[in-house]
């Protein structure tokens, strides 16, 4: 019986190369994400030798884009995604528009028609949700407020990409493709809009119930691969289901499944049972990237590819800095959104193939996109690296920047109203987010006066109606520390997790402040062994933590038995 090995010859080549060209950029120090692409285009048609297939390659790709939205869904939850919006809404769609306005410029300097400029724009404005994910976990901050607004622009970002595509055949005709449809575009933006809202409603009404639920279900029955079973096939399927039944993107469906599967207790069981699968389908995802790319594209026409990265790197992250800047956020946080967002990805491709089938792009255009991609994947890490460099420069020499980060920002100081007098022997509570706001809550039953410094500007504006004394910034920046009263102050709690960031605080507050007395939260013992050293006065790591607490429990539970026992 003749068998067809296109799918197992394929995947074998594909992880194959990933692994040897992966170990070689990194022993380079360069990210294996690098070796991945590098991999693709080794067994890509437009080289020679061994070619994989390319649309195999992209549908276990899809499945990658699938369980890492999964997994982002499972750790953002609804809180966090609405505590942003202020921010990512108006920025996602901001940028988009600056990004397409640069692409149907340099679009119209090579001759191309209007329409096939705006195509190609929208092309250039969205950021990939995979190359993203990775950045910000690899950096540590998915779970920070700069991640938060991230991942909230991205599902922005991707809720325009869906509109998009849903409307381009509509509107083809009216732009100068092939197909025509202008006069139906009212009935399709409300069918559109209400495929969109009907889905939202059915996952937050009815599937935060029913798939927590489910799991726990297969939960009970004790087997560890059906469990890991229902996760993968929860995130595959409600991806799927989402797609055919209400035409949202794999990924939205896959972020939203992981949004209500966190309603579950074992949510984090399901991170981690999802992980392995996700890290190995994320790696098929570059190489497909890696396999539509035709080196010739840069021979051919090398400036062209060089206006597209510029647009990419440059001009879309320029636009996101100032705007986030504009929202009266910090150096740190506008540099980390825009590095974030500055390269492209599977919706560009999406885009690209449609407008390619309608006649709204020419096939230079695809190229120039894989080219941009390709350039924009590989060099995105390198910028995160420039981020510190780049902030501190801007600081000691732009007299604009810092005029930006401080100066009349209402939210940056304490009202007048608040009597400085009063702000002696307090806690300043660094961070108000899952762990900060207990905190908070409990010395706010106990009488005790606090000050949060937090970077979300949104969160001190609801602090403040609440009547609680706050301050927007990042504390590692020495003016919000002193906006916070920490050099009268008694305890400095740190209840953000970001080691890098704490170390920072500790030492401006040792400077401002020597007898205060110092908390910590972390999340590694590697993390907790460098605050030791720093001084800390007291280290709290979240296993050990949770440990201590039922051990607590298991000794009062075994006296009051022993206790009971004893005549």
């Amino acid at each position: 019986m003749p068998h067809n090995l296109n799918l197992i010859t394929t995947i074998a080549a594909s992880l194959g190369l990933a692994l040897i060209f992966g170990l070689a950029v990194a022993r380079l120090k360069l990210p294996p994400l690098v070796g991945y692409l590098l991999a693709g285009i080794a067994i890509s048609p437009a080289t020679p030798g061994f070619a994989g297939d390319i649309g195999l390659a992209q549908q276990l790709a899809e499945i990658g884009v699938m369980l890492m939205m999964f997994g982002v869904g499972l750790h953002f939850s609804l809180d966090d995604l609405w505590s942003v919006r202020r921010i990512a809404m108006p920025g996602a769609i901001g940028q988009i528009a600056v990004a397409t306005l640069l692409g149907m410029g340099v679009s119209a300097l090579w001759g191309w028609p209007a329409g096939q400029g705006f195509v190609f724009g929208l092309a250039l404005s969205v950021a990939s949700t995979v190359v993203l994910l990775k950045a910000l976990e690899q950096q540590g901050t998915l779970q920070s407020l700069n991640g938060r607004i991230a991942v909230g622009w991205l599902v922005v970002e991707d809720l325009v990409m869906v509109l998009a595509l849903v409307l381009l055949p509509a509107l083809s005709g009216w732009l100068g493709g092939t197909d025509s449809g202008g006069g139906e575009l009212g009935m399709t933006l409300a069918v559109t809009l209400g495929k969109v809202a009907a889905f939202v409603a059915f996952m937050l009404l009815l599937g935060k119930r029913l798939f927590p639920w489910l799991l726990w279900q297969v939960a009970k029955a004790g087997s560890r691969e059906l469990f890991t079973l229902a996760v993968i096939a929860a995130a595959v399927g409600i991806a799927y289901g989402a797609t055919k039944l209400f035409g949202v993107s794999f990924a939205l469906g896959a972020f939203f499944a992981g949004m209500v599967m966190r309603e579950s207790p074992l949510s984090h069981r399901a991170a981690e049972d999802s992980l392995p699968l996700k890290d190995a389908f994320s790696v098929l995802f570059f190489v497909s990237v890696g396999m539509l790319f035709d080196p010739a594209i840069l021979r051919e026409a090398p400036l062209q590819v060089l206006a597209v990265a510029v647009i990419i790197m440059f001009g879309k992250s320029v636009a996101a800095f100032l705007i986030v800047l504009a929202f009266r956020y910090p150096l740190n946080t506008a540099f980390t959104v825009s590095a974030s967002l500055a390269q492209i990805g599977e919706f560009s491709f999406i885009l690209a193939g449609l407008g390619l089938s309608l006649g709204l792009l020419p096939e230079a255009g695809q190229s120039l996109l894989l080219a941009g991609a390709i350039i924009s994947i590989a060099l995105n890490p390198a910028l995160f690296r420039l981020i510190e460099p780049a902030q501190a420069w801007l600081r000691e020499n732009s007299p604009l920047a810092r005029r930006l980060e401080l100066p009349s920002d209402p939210l940056a100081v304490l009202p007048d109203t608040v009597d400085a007098d009063l702000l002696t022997g307090h806690v300043t509570l660094v961070g108000y987010g899952r762990v900060g706001r207990r905190i908070g809550e409990t010395l706010q039953r106990n009488g005790i006066r606090f000050v949060v410094a937090e970077q979300n500007r949104e969160l001190v504006e609801r602090l403040r109606g609440e009547g609680v004394h706050a301050v927007a910034g990042e504390a590692s920046d020495p003016t919000v520390l002193i906006q916070a009263h920490v050099a009268r102050a008694s305890v400095l709690v740190i209840a953000t997790p970001d080691a890098f960031h704490a170390r920072k605080m500790i030492e401006i507050a040792r400077m401002l402040n020597p007898g205060v007395h110092i908390l910590v939260r972390t999340h590694s013992e590697t993390e907790a062994a460098l605050m030791e050293k720093e001084g800390v006065d007291g280290v709290f790591l979240g296993e050990y933590e949770l440990a201590h607490t039922m051990t607590r429990h298991v000794l009062k539970k075994m006296r009051q038995e022993s206790a009971a026992e004893t005549p």
